[in-house]
């Protein structure tokens, strides 16, 4: 009996349909032992199989710890620690973790944008045990999960290459498969040097993003997958990784460069954020700057008030995924923020998906300060995450 993709997903429905067990490759064993009320029977061949279903042999049902399993998913390798200043940058990621914003980071080549956005799993809240399950389904139809593993106890983090195709983002083949957007559910899509991404791929970012699924039709058949993610892209601001009046580049192949990403898709990213060159004397300084752990305690303190408010509302996970009906209800601004959000819609020509980011984005940085109303000063700081709209692209 040799091990099989797709192991989970076959004992979950097993379970749903009201089987009393089943009998899996030895191999396979652990990962669907993590289904509770479900005896799992590993098997090393068919004639093992045959003699306990006739009663010959017995065989003992294999079981797991799943508490364990998260407790042995051990400390992450990376740590916020480790990066040298671009402290605006990280306070920009705090506030992406804590409401489950999508992130672009903008700068010169050599700024870290990459070293920042691997780090950022490192603060998101621990992935909990119905999101563990949903995410390990995904990667074990794709057969990306370990010789032994059971589950995914750590959030995905995919970076695709920018050569990838749109079948390797979505998801496709003949038999519809998911692609890297489903495998990075509940986790981090990192799309760096965005514009060398093809534009047909990057439009097909639109729909998931908004929807938190993703459905592909084939001749086989039609699967949707569920890809509810955070979009961290990178990317520089010319094709030399230079600051345009740096830059050897034309205005028309700088303009032509920044062209490749569409408005739509920029306005479905909530906070655009410049990642300025480190300075000599951050980079030699012998301190260093809040650990991981240090900045995953507030995120969690966030999502915690985030949970406590929607828990009417099971769609609605976190503030980036409000609707029109909680933006109405608990983003409400007092005069002074709504002067301030409506010069800022005027000054930056943002558009109205815009400014309903600015409001969610507000409603995170109120999470964070421990705070139910939203003041002025929150609202600043989400506009100011806007300011690249008109310095960029405007």
């Amino acid at each position: 009996m040799r091990s099989v993709k797709g192991v989970l997903p076959v004992a979950l429905r097993a379970r749903a349909d009201g089987k009393v067990g089943v009998l899996v490759p030895a191999e396979n064993a652990r990962e669907a032992a993590v289904v509770e009320g479900l005896q799992v029977i590993p098997v090393q061949n068919l004639r093992e199989a045959a003699s306990f279903l006739e009663g010959e042999l017995k065989l003992a049902p294999v079981k797991v710890d799943v508490t364990k399993m998260f407790e042995q998913s051990g400390d992450d390798d990376l740590d916020f620690a480790e990066v040298k200043g671009q402290e605006s940058v990280k306070r920009a990621l705090e506030v992406a973790a804590a409401g489950g914003h999508n992130v672009l980071l903008l700068g010169t080549a050599g700024t870290g944008k990459s070293m920042l956005a691997k780090r950022l799993p490192t603060i998101l809240p621990p992935l909990t045990l119905a999101e563990s399950l949903e995410t390990t389904k995904i990667h074990s139809i794709v057969g990306l999960l370990q010789p032994g593993q059971a589950l995914v106890t750590r959030r995905p983090f995919r970076a695709p290459h920018h050569t990838a195709s749109d079948a390797g983002l979505l998801g496709g083949n003949i038999n519809p498969t998911p692609g890297e957007i489903s495998l990075a559910h509940h986790g981090v899509l990192f799309l760096d040097e965005l514009p060398e991404f093809k534009r047909s791929v990057l439009e097909t970012l639109r729909q998931p993003l908004e929807d938190g699924h993703v459905t592909i039709s084939r001749a086989a058949g039609t699967m949707t997958f569920p890809s509810q993610f955070m979009l961290v892209a990178a990317m520089n601001p010319t094709p030399d990784g230079k600051m345009p009046g740096e830059s050897r580049c034309s205005p028309r192949e700088i303009q032509s460069y920044l062209g490749r990403i569409s408005g739509p898709l920029l306005d479905r990213v909530d906070l655009h954020v410049e990642v300025p060159p480190v300075k000599f004397r951050e980079i030699s300084a012998e301190q260093t700057g809040e650990s991981s752990a240090q900045i995953r305690a507030r995120v969690v303190a966030a999502r915690q008030r985030q949970q406590a408010r929607f828990r009417d509302r099971p769609r609605v996970t976190c503030n980036a995924c409000m609707g029109t009906r909680e933006l109405k209800q608990f983003c409400a601004l007092d005069e002074a923020a709504k002067g301030l959000l409506q010069f800022a819609m005027t000054d930056l020509n943002l558009s109205a998906r815009a400014y309903d980011r600015v409001l969610k984005v507000a409603r995170t940085i109120a999470d964070l300060a421990g705070v139910e109303r939203i003041a002025p000063d929150h609202v600043s700081e989400a506009i100011q995450y806007r300011s690249l709209d008109r310095q960029i692209w405007g």
